[in-house]
């Protein structure tokens, strides 16, 4: 039944004083209003890239390995609209299934 003693009014009074004035050098030091940092939203695109630009299906036919995750952040795009862009490409015969389900599927581009 031991712990620690509860604080009189005076020593009570002296301690809150003493956080107050820590708070206040403190937030006098970092010279900026205490808040959350703000984050730099990236806009991120809905339209997928053209299937049929050289340029771009060359780039694809580069990486060893298609899916969905790595053309999204390679081509800053939403994640569904770079599983349409893999579908346009399965279809153009530039990309291969290698292996998929109805979550994830895998691409490798055909030489």
């Amino acid at each position: 039944m031991g712990g620690k003693k509860k604080l009189g009014l005076k020593q009570m009074e002296r301690q809150q004083g003493k956080e107050d004035e820590a708070k206040a050098a403190k937030e006098k030091k970092e010279g900026k209003k205490a808040g959350p940092p703000e984050k730099k939203r990236t806009i991120i695109n809905v339209i997928p890239p053209d299937a049929k630009n050289d340029k771009i299906v060359a780039e694809i036919k580069k990486m060893p390995v298609l899916t969905p995750y790595a053309v999204s952040t390679k081509y800053n795009v939403r994640i569904s609209a770079a599983k349409q862009f893999l579908l346009q490409l399965e279809q153009n015969g530039a990309v291969q299934l290698v292996s998929g389900s109805h979550n994830l599927k895998v691409y490798k581009p055909c030489a």
